[in-house]
């Protein structure tokens, strides 16, 4: 579905959404509370700015009693499933977003690896999964990453603690050129790097991703993931809180130039290494 057809078909779904709730007699703010987001997300999903999570349309359609109507829609519409479910609506929001700011505590993020670390991580998530089913979840990969190389790409600011550079994904050589591309991107000034090193110690949200998205007309949205699970956040004092932890981590990690040394230092190892085996 091309990118226009699939917008006016949000539209439609949002429009349905306004048109069903005004029915029920509900306000946006009543809706939002009965399916667990806030007023203004349902705003936003009735202005097609943003699309729902699927556990969301589930919900909406047991609240309004539409007999699985926004779920059903939300199937024939969210991304194709180049993305899990729970993910699909992150990915649409990087490609609106004007700024992504994130933190990666053990993996360099899906927006900045290269084709062979990404199939190195598919295959150790999914190691029983056919070459095709592999290699289209690299392609979704990448093809998210392409916003980064164009023109009104996002300010784009990423943290990661130093034991992404430490775990060898795929070997030696697929470590040294996922670090190499990173330093390259650096280089370009198509991202802003820091590293937090292990010296740091402890950090606000041990172990946890964090990645916070500002828009030209909406307000910021944090997402974070677990096993299998990812969750966007847009009530205020959630993002506040999470944006706070992103500050304090990137205050704790080292400067951007700093970064750069040790990125590049790390993929010169690597160089090293796979050269002598």
């Amino acid at each position: 579905m091309a990118r226009a057809s699939r917008h006016a078909a949000w539209e439609f779904w949002g429009t349905e959404l306004k048109r069903r709730r005004e029915e029920a007699g509900l306000t946006q703010e009543a809706l939002g509370r009965m399916v667990f987001v806030s007023g203004g997300y349902i705003s936003q999903f009735e202005q097609a700015f943003r699309r729902p999570q699927l556990d969301v349309a589930v919900r909406i359609d047991e609240v309004l009693q539409t007999d699985g109507f926004f779920e059903r829609t939300w199937r024939q519409l969210i991304d194709d499933k180049r993305y899990p479910d729970y993910f699909a609506a992150a990915a649409e929001l990087e490609r609106l977003a004007t700024k992504i700011c994130e933190f990666a505590p053990m993996i360099v993020p899906g927006l900045l690896q290269t084709s062979a670390y990404a199939h190195a991580l598919m295959i150790a998530g999914n190691p029983l999964a056919t070459d095709e089913y592999i290699e289209a979840g690299v392609h979704a990969r990448l093809e998210r990453a392409a916003i980064l190389k164009e023109a009104a790409r996002p300010m784009y600011w990423v943290v990661l603690h130093e034991a992404g550079l430490k775990v060898p994904v795929g070997g030696a050589a697929t470590m040294a050129e996922q670090l190499e591309y990173i330093a390259q991107l650096t280089r370009e000034r198509r991202l802003l790097l820091q590293i937090l090193p292990f010296a740091a110690g402890p950090y606000p949200s041990m172990g946890k991703m964090l990645k916070i998205m500002e828009f030209d007309d909406a307000p910021p949205t944090a997402y974070t993931e677990g096993v299998r699970s990812g969750n966007l956040l847009d009530d205020p004092a959630v993002v506040k809180h999470v944006q706070a932890d992103y500050d304090l981590v990137r205050a704790a990690a080292l400067s951007p130039e700093a970064s750069l040394a040790q990125l590049e230092s790390a993929a010169e190892d690597y160089r090293r290494c796979a050269s002598t085996t």
